[in-house]
């Protein structure tokens, strides 16, 4: 399946845009929106959107970072932003989208940075090599069903995808937090995977409206961040296969296709 892939409304209606369809939706030109487009957006959509130091968010042009990506957005609020860019112009979506969950992966990126030079440490080191792995491409599976999370976690794909169908498409979302998943979906390939983490909900919650169930979302992403963020490491994340999510592709309408183990792969046992 590929989408159109230069014009932002097109993607609004696919189901892994659901986080920032409403915005996708304004953009209705070839191209990626301007900085200053952004930038207003972001002032309508998450007013109160921060850095990680408490900086007011705004997109502004590259300036070479010397200091850090993440020390630049701590510091002054200036999300490096290259004109044009997809990648930068989901990056910017997510923030409207995630601003709490964003702000407080900048925090920790900080205060890991801090920590590691207090204590001689060289290099990134496991937790902000997961932050930036989720930053990149991130999801949040939240299921009111605890089964669809476990046999997905344990790449049951076949069961969770195909036999589960029906529960799975009333009792689960999935909710895409990387932007560079986002930029990978304007032209899906075989073997598209984001790195999943897992959040129970009652029943209800699938009441709440789509902003609510968002916002929510987003409030309990930026707490399970804070409390594990001394364990994050790459490992934390489940790989879940993109192309396997009903209504993603009409590939999945199989149960044969769940069956391709190079795209499913089974469970490494120890």
């Amino acid at each position: 399946m590929k989408l159109p892939d230069d014009v932002p409304t097109s993607f609004a209606a696919h189901p892994l845009f659901e986080p920032i369809a409403p915005w996708l939706a304004r953009f209705a030109t070839p191209g990626a929106p301007t900085t200053s487009e952004l930038s207003a957006l972001l002032t309508e959509a998450a007013p109160d959107a921060r850095s990680g130091g408490g900086a007011p968010i705004r997109f502004a042009p590259p300036t070479g970072e010397a200091d850090g990506y993440e020390a630049r957005i701590f510091a002054t609020g200036e999300v490096p932003t290259r004109p044009g860019d997809w990648h930068d112009f989901f990056n910017a979506l997510a923030w409207c989208a995630w601003p709490r969950s964003k702000a407080c992966c900048n925090r920790l990126h900080l205060a890991e940075i801090g920590a590691r030079r207090k204590a001689g440490l060289p290099g990134r080191g496991p937790v902000r090599d997961a932050l930036t792995q989720f930053d990149e491409c991130g999801i949040v599976v939240v299921s009111s069903d605890p089964e669809i999370p476990a046999l997905l976690a344990a790449h049951e794909w076949e069961e969770a995808f195909w036999r589960r169908r029906d529960a799975l498409r009333t009792s689960t979302q999935f909710l895409v937090f990387g932007h560079g998943t986002w930029d990978q979906l304007r032209a899906p390939f075989f073997g598209l995977c984001a790195k999943a983490l897992y959040r129970a909900v009652p029943p209800d919650w699938h009441n709440l409206d789509t902003p609510a169930r968002l916002a929510d979302t987003d409030a309990w992403l930026e707490r399970h961040l804070t409390e594990r963020h001394h364990s994050l490491s790459p490992r934390a994340f489940s790989p879940l296969p993109l192309l396997g999510i009903p209504g993603v592709t009409p590939e999945s309408e199989s149960a044969g296709y769940y069956r391709d183990t190079r795209q499913f792969r089974p469970l490494r046992r120890p």
